[in-house]
């Protein structure tokens, strides 16, 4: 954490808590059973422990937002009771931090009644169902690493304000930040391709967090 806070802070990088289940045997692709005060607390943890580490000297940095991950991301798009969770526990940082959630989905809106600051977020190289859900990693086609698709898909989502998904239908998401997935085969070659895309397309690419560059 401590060397990628040093990275992201060298190049104006915003960063955030990526928090999740307590599954690092599943990398955080598997939905637990978790009490709502442990999964609170849990959240809660870890987004303190990465303030510690951006707080020292040597990286002196904040911690500007929290985005769940995997499982806890998916679930609390779709579970009230588990948006509710993250949306609390975010709350109850001190300070407060922004909270990343799936553009379309209700967390944004119910966050933001809650007094978050929510940035909607659209996926560059996931595959979409016509309802605005993820196709899930088990399919076929899920995870798109074709580095020219994804940055199409990139320009798609800023300029007409969707993508097509699956089967061909057009599905309007307004997003206010891009995702490409770190760990997908070719994500360096993929974000790089849409870089450049969205430069080429007239395209300011900014973090959503901290001064403008």
């Amino acid at each position: 954490m401590r060397a990628t806070s040093v990275a992201a802070t060298a190049r104006g990088v915003a960063i955030g808590a990526h928090v999740s289940y307590r599954d690092r045997a599943g990398f955080g692709r598997r939905e637990l059973e978790v009490p709502p005060g442990q999964l609170q607390a849990d959240i809660e943890e870890q987004v303190a422990l990465l303030r510690q580490v951006a707080g020292e000297a040597e990286v002196d940095a904040e911690v500007a937002y929290v985005k769940p991950h995997g499982a806890l991301y998916n679930r609390m798009g779709r579970d009230p009771d588990t948006a509710s969770v993250v949306i609390e526990a975010a709350r109850r940082c001190d300070p407060p931090v922004m909270l990343l959630a799936q553009a379309g989905t209700d967390v944004v809106g119910r966050g933001r009644d809650a007094g978050l600051s929510v940035i909607g977020e659209a996926f560059c190289d996931r595959a979409y169902r016509p309802d605005g859900t993820l196709v899930p990693r088990s399919e076929p086609g899920a995870v798109i690493t074709d580095p020219d698709e994804v940055a199409r898909r990139a320009v798609s989502l800023v300029l007409d304000g969707g993508v097509e998904a699956v089967g061909g239908y057009w599905l309007a998401i307004m997003a206010d930040s891009l995702c490409v997935h770190g760990d997908s085969p070719g994500a360096a070659e993929s974000s790089r391709a849409v870089r450049a895309a969205l430069i080429e397309a007239g395209i300011t690419i900014r973090a959503f967090a901290g001064p403008p560059p």
